[in-house]
C-alpha cells in the first residue's frame, strides 16, 4: 500500500465474511482486516472525519464496543470529545438509560448525564448498521440530554435489515453497503 496515497482504496477488500457465524444462517461481516491495516483504517477514519467536519460536529457518541473503535479516532482527529454509550453497570456516576429491542428480548444502553451538553452537535458512530436498534437507542440518549444529532456514521450497512429506517431523519454516512 505504500506509495499509493492518492489511489482510492477498495475498502471491501478489507472486510472478511464468515458464513454461519455466530449461528447458522448468519453471514458475519468482520471489520478486523480493515482495523489491522493502519493505512486502510486511517483512510476509513478520514472519510468519517470529512463527513463530521461538514456538520460542525462538537462531540462523538458511540455504543459499546465497536462504536468506540470507530468514534474515538474520529474524535481525536477533530479535536472533540468522545462519550461511550455502555451496557448496565459499566459507567460510574449518574446515568440515563434507553432500552431497545433485540431479536429475543431487550437490552439497554446508558450514557453519563453530563456526557453531552444541551445544544451540542453530536455524531453517533458504530461499526455496522443492521436493524438499527442500538443506534436508535444511542440517538435517543443523546437527545434526552439536549444534544443535537447532526449525523450517523458507520463502516458497514447491511441494507436488507433496514436499519436505515430507524435513522432516516438524520444525515447518514456509510463506507460500505451489503
Amino acid at each position: 500500500m505504500k506509495g499509493r496515497k492518492n489511489m482510492p482504496i477498495d475498502f471491501s477488500k478489507y472486510i472478511a465474511s464468515y458464513p454461519d457465524f455466530p449461528e447458522p444462517g448468519i453471514l458475519f461481516r468482520d471489520i478486523s482486516p480493515l482495523l489491522e491495516n493502519g493505512e486502510v483504517y486511517r483512510a476509513a477514519t478520514d472519510k468519517i472525519v470529512d463527513f463530521a467536519k461538514e456538520r460542525n460536529v462538537q462531540m462523538i457518541v458511540g455504543p459499546e464496543a465497536r462504536g468506540f473503535i470507530v468514534g474515538c479516532p474520529v474524535a481525536y482527529k477533530l479535536g472533540v470529545g468522545f462519550s461511550p454509550a455502555r451496557k448496565k453497570n459499566k459507567l460510574p456516576g449518574e446515568t440515563i438509560e434507553e432500552s431497545y429491542g433485540l431479536e429475543y428480548g431487550k437490552s439497554s444502553l446508558y450514557l453519563r448525564t453530563n456526557a453531552v451538553k444541551p445544544g451540542q452537535r453530536v455524531l453517533v458512530t458504530d461499526d455496522l448498521l443492521a436493524t438499527g436498534g442500538t443506534i436508535d437507542a444511542t440517538i435517543r440518549l443523546v437527545e434526552k440530554l439536549g444534544g443535537i444529532v447532526v449525523g450517523t456514521a458507520f463502516l458497514i450497512e447491511l441494507s436488507d435489515l433496514k436499519g436505515r429506517e430507524k435513522v432516516k431523519d438524520y444525515d447518514f454516512f456509510t463506507l460500505l453497503k451489503y
